[in-house]
């Protein structure tokens, strides 16, 4: 059965990529891209998501804009890992073929969640939140929330918090105990999705122009990874999320109670994950603590390889 689905985002070089896998696997049916302040600001997020899907040669997936700033918080961007673009590396002038939807990120999801769909999320979760108190009947009909953030030890923006979770715990807060079904992909997960050798040269293999900027994308995202974190091969996160919709199997999930942190001094953001039972809290999540890595990147370059001929 093929699931509808919405992907919130703030691309982004691994948002890039989880855009590119949600349009083109045949297991779902992206209906919207919303945006969000996170990797970028707004503005740019959403100019990366028009000239993604313009790339790809898709043209009937409206785009549209949302918060450009947390729910209480000021903003942080992660221009130290996806620079001044949000989409360093390769150099575009062509404005996209693909325009900015007239309507609000806001206004979209509420027309989109006529009917039941599933929400990946894969920057902070301020649309969300927001969504949940302010369009209520809309939100009734998210069949399930999968997001790419959080994790179940350490974190990549604070020592035990991850920069979605970060960037605005009251939103990720509203939603985790908003009762809909949620699913947490965490660093823990997504850092054994890593752009190896092989996988480059695969995506060389495929020979087009898209192939091409995507192996651009990751050779800037790679360079920014090994200058901030050591890493040899970057994690390509976000796609992950995507992943677990499209097949369940290629990301193991458990029950556990989560909570996200929003008070403590050095702790804001923390997603607090009670693998084993400790609180006695009873379940509220599933969440990712197991990565299939060569069926991931299957998919992936599938993806890439479909859209390259289309």
């Amino acid at each position: 059965m093929v699931r509808p689905l919405i992907l919130d985002c703030d691309p982004g070089h691994d948002d890039a990529l989880a855009i590119l896998l949600a349009v083109a696997d045949p297991a779902v049916d992206l209906l919207a891209v919303t945006t969000v302040a996170g990797n970028q600001t707004v503005g740019k997020c959403t100019l990366n998501a028009r000239r993604v899907l313009s790339l790809a040669g898709v043209t009937t997936v409206p785009v549209a804009r949302g918060a450009d700033r947390p729910l209480v918080r000021p903003l942080r961007i992660a221009d130290d890992v996806h620079g001044g673009t949000g989409l360093d590396g390769p150099t575009f002038t062509d404005v996209p073929s693909v325009p900015e939807s007239p309507s609000s990120a806001q206004e979209l999801l509420v027309d989109v969640l006529r009917n039941p769909a599933t929400i990946v999320a894969t920057g902070a979760l301020t649309n969300i939140a927001r969504l949940l108190t302010e369009a209520p009947d809309a939100a009734a009909n998210i069949t399930e929330i999968v997001w790419m953030g959080g994790s179940t030890d350490r974190g990549n923006i604070a020592p035990l918090a991850e920069a979605n979770a970060y960037v605005d715990p009251e939103a990720a807060d509203v939603v985790v105990r908003s009762g809909i079904p949620f699913t947490m992909c965490g660093l823990n997960v997504t850092h054994q999705a890593l752009v190896t050798d092989d996988v480059l040269a695969r995506l060389a293999r495929i020979g087009s122009p898209l192939a091409q900027v995507c192996g651009e994308w990751m050779t800037f995202f790679a360079s920014t990874y090994r200058e901030l974190f050591g890493f040899e091969s970057p994690p390509l996160h976000d796609p992950v999320a995507v992943a677990r919709v499209i097949d369940p199997a290629i990301v193991h999930c458990v029950e556990a109670n989560l909570v996200v942190e929003t008070e403590g001094r050095w702790t804001a953001g923390a997603t607090v994950v009670d693998l084993d039972g400790y609180t006695g809290r009873p379940p509220n999540a599933l969440v990712a603590v197991g990565l299939d890595r060569d069926a991931f990147w299957d998919r992936i370059l599938d993806a890439v390889t479909t859209l390259s001929v289309c």
